[in-house]
């Protein structure tokens, strides 16, 4: 921690639950106006890259971002770990807002170019790669370890707001104004942020108490410079006899079924010829399950035998993802999506909560960019495979075979005896 925020984290945080806690609802707010700026943002840039230029200059703009969001994600974790969360996400904030701002002016006076619109992508996705892990390392810097689960399962739902509310304020701004006010209203949200995030009080960090991980535990790191911190901190994954193996449990449920419940989901309703309103239905299926889930952990603040419970609900997100392929009726598939959002939003919960809890503070940052990295980065990789098989095959055998790769992720979890028997703290208030 920083002189700063140590400096900032004077004063005890209130012993009361998350959800009632002011300091986490001021950094929930702060987190939910930028999660809706970022979708104002990206309706923005769609929208105007299509009034511009043609369909492969469409995909080129709204994949730009992603390069350099998957380029630094590492890096980014380290610049947290470095300077400190509270300056990056600020800092990330703030050069989000000049930037979004400076476009609103900028296609006020001319229309879009292409390349701006590239430019900006860039640059955002360059900026996100700071901002991500900085903000996913926030959580335990602002309430205690026994409400790590509640937090996540709070900032699980803020991205739900943010994926409900986002895309039609864009579209009302595009609406009313075209370009320069969707770009405005993604600026002025990224602008509310700051004064929100500049009240969040931090709290100073201790080691955590993660039993079988003691010996990966280390003293405050000399001064070293960025490629070592990255170094170091890859190393103390490959050593952490619980974070280590969780990482791989997320990352090969990421592989197993993103691709299939974002492109496969897509293909499977073209060849069942449910149209639009089919997939709309079970897409808000899947979000509805999700909501549930971080509704769940947000109230129920911890879950016993949380190894298990993950493992167990990861099985039945695989077991229910191959069956919406199995399924002839569009009521079964919806309603298979949900089980599928409900249990995927416990098990991704659990597992961030189980992390957050068990990393060094040191090494939070860059424990978190690589998290986040298997989201961003890895996952992707899958869409063009998964849709390539479904040319071949057919949605129904590589929905399955999708369910079964991302079974092998509960087997890691089961065999492996510090995430089987895994707990988060217990909760004292």
């Amino acid at each position: 921690m920083t002189a700063t925020e140590t400096a900032l984290a004077a004063g005890p945080v209130a012993p009361r639950p998350a959800h009632r806690d002011a300091n986490v609802l001021r950094w929930l707010a702060a987190y939910t106006a930028s999660l809706i700026g970022d979708s104002v943002y990206f309706v923005a840039l769609a929208w105007s890259a299509q009034k511009v230029a043609g369909p492969a200059e469409v995909g080129l703009v709204m994949a730009a971002g992603a390069f350099p969001r998957a380029l630094l994600m590492l890096g980014g974790g380290v610049a947290a770990d470095r300077f400190g969360v509270r300056r990056i996400v600020l800092g990330s904030d703030a050069v989000r807002c000049v930037l979004i701002l400076a476009v609103a002016a900028g296609v006020a006076v001319t229309a879009p170019a292409v390349w701006i619109l590239v430019a900006l992508a860039l640059a955002f996705g360059a900026v996100d790669a700071l901002f991500v892990p900085a903000v996913g390392a926030l959580p335990p810097r602002i309430t205690t370890p026994d409400q790590l689960a509640r937090v996540t399962g709070m900032r699980t739902l803020s991205m739900r707001v943010s994926q409900i509310s986002g895309p039609p304020l864009g579209g009302l701004a595009m609406g009313l104004g075209g370009a320069p006010a969707a770009f405005a209203v993604a600026g002025a949200l990224f602008a509310l942020s700051l004064p929100l995030l500049l009240t969040v009080r931090l709290r100073p960090l201790n080691v955590p108490d993660v039993g079988d991980a003691a010996d990966v535990r280390s003293d405050p790191p000399a001064p070293a410079g960025a490629w070592q911190d990255l170094l170091g901190g890859l190393h103390y994954l490959r050593r952490h006899p619980l974070i280590g193996p969780l990482i791989a449990v997320i990352a090969i449920s990421e592989l197993g079924l993103t691709g299939t419940l974002n492109v496969g989901m897509i293909l499977l309703n073209g060849e069942r010829g449910w149209g639009p309103s089919g997939y709309g239905w079970i897409i808000s299926g899947f979000g509805a399950g999700a909501t549930a889930g971080a509704v769940l952990l947000t109230v129920a603040g911890r879950l016993p035998r949380a190894g298990l419970t993950l493992a167990g609900t990861l099985l039945v997100g695989c077991v229910g993802a191959a069956a919406i392929a199995l399924v002839p009726a569009l009521p079964l598939a919806v309603a298979l999506a949900a089980a599928v959002g409900l249990a995927m939003g416990v098990c991704g919960t659990l597992a961030n909560a189980l992390v957050q809890t068990a990393a060094d503070p040191a090494y939070l940052g860059r424990v978190t960019s690589v998290v986040m990295l298997t989201s961003v980065g890895l996952a992707p990789m899958s869409y063009p495979v998964v849709g390539a098989a479904i040319g071949v095959w057919g949605s129904a055998p590589v929905f399955v075979g999708c369910g079964v790769f991302g079974s092998v992720g509960v087997v890691v979890a089961l065999t492996c005896g510090t995430v089987r028997r895994s707990e988060l703290p217990d909760i004292k208030n």
